[in-house]
């Protein structure tokens, strides 16, 4: 690839991570207000997938949708496959991640936007609610507790995003902002995924907006690719680690939380390969019962 159009195409990201993370910023809203904040200045952020709830919501979503006849089985076999990657091993894989959100995305153009937040609210209660990790939930009540508002930052679609913080009692949510006219989708993103350099954009624009002081706020994610939003607040926190994130957590003295049970590849010192090959069966599986039991 020549440099110049390499430089072209890591500016053209950059811009696109930026207007994710600004657009992000401006659709989030407050799902549930304290009353009377007692750290006005201080707010937690909890990446979703992983952190909060086991698996990825878009998959969940996929697989409500599914249901909803929105897509044939063919797509969510695809999708299922990169779930069970991630369930298995704990890494998020970018393309991976790029392709089932941008995927899922896809799947609800010509749909409205009043349809996918009442479909979603069916969802929740079917594939979402009982996936939530006990132990994240009590750390973000412990911060709502001490008067602090506490934000979800995810890459799923900001409607489903808003549900969940709703659902839980946090204060809002930053989430992909999928573009609508009208009220129905496109099909398109603004900008690209809130992923990654992304969420940072959006957090920061977000404190911006709500006076708050970075230096005095939490942050939490399972994901190495959450770095730079973890690395904006003034105390981070692992939770559910993958392998790099852990140990940059342990040299860096972060806090580290780990709520899995039976899956801690990291703390019984097993390599990712072996855990990626652990994935390939999963995946093998995941497709021949995605066929005899998601219709």
């Amino acid at each position: 690839m020549a440099p110049s159009t390499d430089r072209h195409r890591r500016l053209n990201l950059q811009q696109r991570s930026t207007l994710a993370g600004e657009a992000a910023a401006a659709a989030a809203e407050v799902e549930n207000a304290l009353t009377h904040p007692a750290e006005p200045f201080a707010a937690a952020f909890f990446d979703v997938d992983n952190t909060v709830m086991q698996g990825a919501s878009i998959f969940h979503l996929a697989r409500g949708l599914y249901r909803r006849k929105f897509f044939t089985t063919r797509d969510i076999v695809g999708a299922a496959w990169k779930q069970a990657y991630f369930r298995v091993v704990g890494v998020e894989d970018p393309e991976h991640v790029a392709d089932a959100r941008n995927s899922a995305l896809a799947f609800i153009a010509g749909h409205t936007v009043q349809e996918l937040e009442e479909i979603g609210e069916e969802i929740f209660d079917e594939a979402m609610a009982h996936r939530i990790w006990p132990g994240t939930r009590a750390l973000a009540q412990m911060h709502l507790d001490q008067g602090q508002r506490v934000w979800l930052v995810t890459a799923a679609p900001i409607e489903i995003a808003s549900l969940i913080a709703r659902r839980l009692g946090l204060t809002g949510a930053l989430g992909t902002v999928a573009e609508h006219v009208d009220g129905v989708y496109t099909g398109r993103l603004v900008g690209d995924m809130l992923h990654g350099p992304a969420k940072a954009i959006a957090v920061q624009a977000l404190a911006e907006r709500e006076g708050l002081d970075l230096a005095a706020c939490s942050a939490y994610s399972d994901s190495y690719n959450d770095l730079p939003m973890l690395t904006l607040v003034g105390d981070p926190c692992a939770i559910n680690p993958d392998p790099k994130l852990r140990a940059h957590a342990r040299a860096h003295g972060w806090r580290v939380r780990d709520y899995r049970t039976g899956r801690k590849a990291a703390r019984a010192g097993l390599v990712v390969g072996s855990a990626a090959t652990g994935a390939a069966v999963a995946g093998a599986l995941v497709r021949r019962q995605v066929r005899r039991h998601l219709s």
